[in-house]
């Protein structure tokens, strides 16, 4: 299983990104996807959740509204859309076919300055 993130990067405050995750080694297409991100001395936490189909059903509170994910099933990919960034999001971000994100690949890191 290989899952790597990508697209992330140094932002202002308020910019957007959309983020990347490329995976192989699984049937991506029957997997309900995650997002997760590690900020700073802070602990793991899960801020997306894609169904199979493509349908968002989950978004951290602190994200949602600025935050939507999708995926392309055909290209075992998945993307993270983040609006109206705050340094808060600030962290490793990672894709993961799991929730606690215990099979997660490589982060991206996002930094959004103030």
């Amino acid at each position: 299983v290989q899952l790597q993130a990508s697209g992330g990067g140094l932002v202002d405050a308020g910019g957007s990104l959309t983020l990347s995750c490329k995976t192989s080694g699984f049937t991506f297409a029957t997997y309900w996807m995650y997002w997760l991100r590690q900020a700073p001395g802070k602990e793991l936490e899960t801020i997306s959740r894609i169904t199979t189909t493509g349908e968002p059903t989950y978004f951290l509170d602190s994200v949602k509204g600025r935050f939507t994910a999708s995926r392309d099933n055909t290209k075992s990919t998945m993307f993270l859309h983040m609006t109206d960034l705050k340094p808060e999001d600030t962290a490793l971000y990672y894709c993961a076919p799991d929730k606690t994100g215990a099979t997660r690949g490589r982060g991206t890191l996002v930094t959004v300055s103030s």
